[in-house]
């Protein structure tokens, strides 16, 4: 790979990508009350839990019992969806009406900025998307937006929650630049998690990259232990060079390349402007800290070339993982609903 006719193409944070152009991201839309999106992020969802439970202890039992509404797993609200106690699936169908309503109205301030005006389709991630709850809040704030009149289709993401972010990556660069590779490595950092993996293009398959998966990943759940900055790097950077001995190994060729979604503003030179403020250890809008350039320090070569890192904002990548699939629209956006409430709006630079 030309290291040096690649780095025209590989800006921090730029908004002129191989595919798109990215029209906004990292929005914070604000009211008297506050921020708009913490209205529509996981928090909001498990606060509207926990006050629909509190009427239920006053009146007599909770159906969910002792654990508190942020402990509850996806997986137990799933299975009361489908086939729980018939109380305890009408507590969580009233948490996700109310979810899906704040949703709603999200969305349509959104699309009343300059930024998401002509917006055709939005697609939505985040680890929320990730369960039936999510889908079922997701479908019905769509649904309440057509009731208002707004033309707009709300899909969830196809990928997995955990993949999306890793495989979105791709397309922070030209596809011609991963010829002759079999891909990528990949970093999605969160304000609960960070995920890093190994992404196959599958080129020879699709040269949109609408082919491209995960091989192999791992997740860090750093909400759980508090780290400082510095040892959150520390891990991430363990997480990578066991995967790119793990590629090794399994004769995986893989460009020089890592790309990372990272929240907040991303300026040109890889530091982080606002919107950091979730991030493990704190601080990282630290004008003295850069992660591309730690990352190139302690990863200075992959397969025997100069690594190269890419970092654009978190939902920015994230939602290019649809981007194959978004040919037959103009102007979409994405919205991730997590820890926060990340979004970007795109153009697309060609459509079928």
């Amino acid at each position: 790979m030309n290291q040096h006719k690649v780095s025209q193409f590989l800006v921090h944070g730029s908004p002129d990508l191989p595919s798109v152009t990215v029209d906004s991201n990292n929005i914070e839309l604000r009211d008297k009350e506050g921020f708009i999106g913490d209205r529509a992020n996981l928090r909001a969802f498990v606060a509207k839990l926990e006050k629909l439970r509190k009427v239920y202890r006053k009146s007599g039992d909770d159906p969910f019992g002792e654990p508190a509404s942020e402990d509850l797993k996806k997986k137990q609200l799933d299975s009361v969806l489908a086939d729980g106690d018939a109380e305890a699936a009408a507590l969580v169908h009233g948490a996700l009406e109310e979810f899906a309503q704040e949703l709603a109205g999200v969305v349509r301030r959104f699309l009343q900025t300059e930024a998401w005006k002509g917006t055709e389709r939005i697609v939505v991630g985040g680890g929320f998307k990730g369960s039936r709850t999510g889908e079922l809040a997701i479908a019905r704030a769509a649904a309440l937006l057509k009731e208002k009149g707004f033309e707009v289709d709300i899909v969830p993401v196809r990928h997995h929650s955990d993949e999306a972010g890793l495989i979105g990556a791709l397309h922070l660069m030209p596809a011609w630049t991963l010829k002759g590779h079999d891909g990528i490595m990949a970093v999605d950092i969160g304000g609960s998690n960070i995920r890093a993996g190994i992404v196959v293009s599958n080129l020879e398959k699709a040269p949109d990259l609408s082919k491209a998966e995960v091989y192999k990943s791992e997740l860090w759940r750093h909400a759980d232990d508090a780290p400082a900055r510095t040892a959150a790097v520390e891990r991430l950077v363990d997480m990578l060079q066991g995967l790119i001995a793990s590629a090794e190994k399994k004769k995986l060729s893989l460009a020089p390349v890592i790309g990372v979604g990272c929240p907040g503003l991303i300026e040109a030179d890889g530091s982080i402007s606002r919107g950091g403020q979730n991030l493990p250890g704190g601080n990282w809008e630290s004008p003295k800290f850069n992660l591309p350039e730690i990352l190139v320090k302690q990863i200075p070569t992959i397969g025997e070339e100069p690594t190269v890192v890419i970092m654009n904002n978190d939902a920015v990548v994230q939602g290019l993982s649809e981007a194959p699939f978004m040919q037959d629209v103009k102007r979409w956006g994405v919205l991730t609903i997590g820890t926060g409430l990340g979004n970007a709006r795109y153009s697309n630079r060609t459509t079928k």
